[in-house]
């Protein structure tokens, strides 16, 4: 969720010799400052990790300056998940002239076909892999399979460094949303075990404190859902609509981002509804949610 007073963040940062990154001018209540893409690695090809949106000249302008600064070329383009903001801008990119040809990687999606409108007709989505690892002048990196936020996130490792690119799974100046909070948690533990010595997110400030946050989302999360359910509990005769408990437990939330913790809350109610700690019911067009006597044994 978006926070106020965000820190400024430049357009473009050299974070180290091996990274720098480059803002995507896409400023918004769910992109924050912009989506945060990296150009990685010393050599004279490079890897870009994500590609903003699409449309964005400025964002084109800095970073078709870096690369004739720099006098390098990409070679390789690697996207985080499929959501616009970090795939969309891949066609603006690939009609720079130190980006032609380079290829473009991205985890395959569990829900949907990898097919997008605004991609161009002949550009064939290259499959990443769990565990792969891209060797490049100055880096070596390997893609983690991390869903929940998509069905095809990943985060990347930087083995020199011990950091970790952590896309929209863990944001530097806010909490994530989620498509399926189950997988969220699994994903979250398996960053904790990496044990990284910075996180660089795809939104956001540089998260110094890396394990101190991502222990704080996995703590967020459970208590976000334990006050969820004590909530029903306490009345158990009341049937609540996602937005009814929005408005209880998340106070300190703007309104206007009502309706992102709403769909958090959402897959809270699906998780505990397949503990059977919570039942569904629709009314008038509503999905309302009420506590469950029935509590599984399980």
């Amino acid at each position: 969720m978006a926070m106020a007073n965000l820190p400024v963040i430049p357009s473009v940062t050299k974070i180290s010799q091996s990274i720098i990154r480059i803002l995507g001018c896409n400023p918004g209540k769910m992109t924050l400052q912009g989506t945060n893409t990296y150009l990685i690695g010393t050599g004279r090809k490079r890897l870009l990790l994500d590609a903003g949106e699409p449309d964005k000249p400025k964002y084109i302008e800095n970073l078709r300056k870096i690369l004739k600064d720099e006098n390098v070329a990409i070679e390789n383009i690697l996207i985080t998940h499929w959501h616009n903001d970090h795939l969309g801008g891949v066609k603006d990119i690939l009609e720079i002239d130190e980006a032609k040809g380079s290829k473009v990687w991205k985890f395959p999606r569990t829900d949907a076909e990898d097919i997008y409108s605004n991609l161009p007709a002949n550009l064939k989505l290259l499959p990443l892999r769990d565990g792969q690892r891209f060797a490049i002048e100055g880096a070596t990196i390997e893609v983690i399979h991390t869903p929940g936020h998509t069905t095809d996130h990943v985060v990347i490792t930087h083995e020199e460094s011990g950091a970790l690119f952590s896309g929209d799974c863990i944001l530097g100046d806010s909490t994530a949303v989620f498509e399926d909070l189950f997988d969220y948690m699994k994903s979250l533990e398996r960053i904790l075990q990496l044990e990284p010595s910075v996180i660089y997110p795809a939104h956001g400030s540089i998260i110094e404190n890396p394990i101190e946050r991502i222990k704080y989302y996995i703590i967020h999360r459970n208590k976000r859902e334990e006050a969820i359910y004590e909530l029903l509990k306490t009345k158990k005769e009341h049937l609540f609509s996602d937005l009814d408990i929005v408005k209880i437990i998340y106070k300190e939330t703007p309104t206007e981002m009502w309706p992102a913790a709403a769909y958090n809350v959402n897959h809270h109610l699906k998780k505990l509804a397949k503990e059977h700690k919570v039942v569904q019911s629709e009314k008038d067009d509503q999905t309302l949610w009420q506590f469950s006597e029935k509590q599984s044994v399980l």
